[in-house]
């Protein structure tokens, strides 16, 4: 319905890219809006949104392993997005997540179209922000970032499907269109966010991490 026997989309699959894309756009701006409305950031924020955006990017060179088609297992470099809608809630953690994007994408491009860079890069990493839902929630940094990575492994799989179809392996269409994007992404993205869950887990990290929020948040 939504690849045609080409691998290319259908007009049903760039419809329905387009409405999803509008809607993540409209619902991004939303709440920044509503963020931006309710107080402007302060220069401490500032500086720890900066940080935070530095040591992804730094961390992100960092990899245990990297798959063929993209994507890798990266020294936690999705933790530090994650603090940022931690801190400062859900509007300043996608505004911050879509400007690493931004970055990622300028490290290393892959252009198809515009919509492929929105969910490849744009989508998939202000998605990091989704776990401002748990600012100030009990447990609320791991319940965050497993939201996270989530969010981040829906829209690289939205991207594997429509876009990146000729990439799967022969034998793998059709019937299994679908399967191949899900196991794809969720394979290197779930085990970064398993190795990251369990070391901010463990108590001496848990306490550090517990100041770092108190100094972020004065």
């Amino acid at each position: 319905m939504f690849i045609n026997a080409d691998g290319g989309l259908t007009t049903a699959g760039y419809v329905l890219c387009v409405i999803l894309g509008i809607l993540a756009l409209g619902f991004g701006a939303y709440v920044a809006g509503k963020r931006l409305q309710k107080k402007k950031m302060t220069p401490r924020q500032l500086a720890f949104c900066s940080i935070a955006i530095a040591l992804a990017f730094v961390t992100s060179y960092i990899t245990l392993f990297k798959l063929p088609n993209g994507g890798a297992v990266t020294l936690m470099s999705m933790l530090f997005i994650s603090l940022v809608g931690y801190w400062y809630g859900l509007g300043t953690g996608l505004l911050v997540g879509l400007a690493y994007g931004i970055l990622e994408f300028i490290q290393e491009p892959y252009f198809l179209s515009f919509l492929q860079v929105c969910f490849d890069y744009l989508f998939a990493f202000a998605a990091l922000g989704l776990s401002g839902i748990f600012c100030n929630k009990k447990n609320g940094l791991v319940k965050g970032y497993i939201v996270s990575v989530l969010g981040r492994a829906v829209f690289a799989t939205l991207a594997g499907y429509f876009f990146w179809y000729d990439t799967s392996p022969e034998g793998w269409a059709k019937q299994w269109a679908w399967f191949y994007p899900i196991a794809y992404n969720f394979s290197y993205l779930l085990v970064e966010g398993a190795i990251t869950v369990v070391i901010i887990s463990l108590p001496p990290v848990k306490k550090a991490l517990e100041q770092v929020t108190k100094l972020a948040r004065k």
